[in-house]
């Protein structure tokens, strides 16, 4: 089972800021296999369903961002579901917009939804990530990753977010993270 979890803040303010990235992502990919992540629990929306043979969550916290790791853990918990099966989608303003990059581990990187994910599973960091671009702020930070990309923007995260679920489905098919990291890396 594969758990891909998509990073958020929960609320109609938050929607379509650059800090829900991950959430957009999964929202697509939910949408791609004709399905809406709806199900409450596990302090999140999800969805359980199946892609390829492959059993398959998308889930959504709703812990607001700093505290994404306690659902990541109830539901990798209540499921058995090995680090080794989690991808986390997330935004990240050290990469240009609209540019996507696979890694299989590594730190933080000052990501605080990564950092509770970090610290939630007794500070291991060897899980899959997928960060969307949305490049350097040239204002507060906090004002910039809690606000809407302009409309030039916005279309080039859309094709990055759509890279980003077919970078999904050629690990999930073909069972390779390293595959979608060849084909998708920016």
């Amino acid at each position: 089972m594969k758990l891909i979890i998509g990073l958020g803040n929960f609320g109609k303010e938050y929607e379509h800021t650059r800090h829900n990235m991950g959430f957009d992502v999964v929202d697509k990919f939910a949408t791609s296999l004709g399905e809406d992540i709806d199900k409450k629990g596990f302090s999140s929306l999800y969805l359980k369903t199946k892609y390829w043979d492959e059993d398959i969550i998308l889930l959504k916290p709703q812990t607001y961002m700093n505290n994404s790791g306690i659902a990541v853990r109830q539901v990798m918990d209540y499921f058995k579901i090995d680090i080794s099966d989690i991808v986390v989608i997330y935004d990240d303003m050290d990469i240009e917009v609209g540019h996507l990059k696979l890694k299989e581990n590594g730190s933080s990187a000052g990501h605080n939804g990564i950092k509770s994910i970090i610290s939630n599973l007794g500070n291991r960091q060897d899980f899959k990530r997928i960060r969307v671009g949305i490049g350097a702020p040239s204002y507060d930070k906090i004002n910039f990753v809690l606000g809407k990309p302009s409309k030039e923007e916005q279309d080039k995260i859309d094709e990055a977010q759509d890279n980003a679920v077919k970078a999904l489905k050629v690990y999930i098919k073909e069972g390779s993270f390293n595959k979608a990291m060849s084909l998708y890396n920016h």
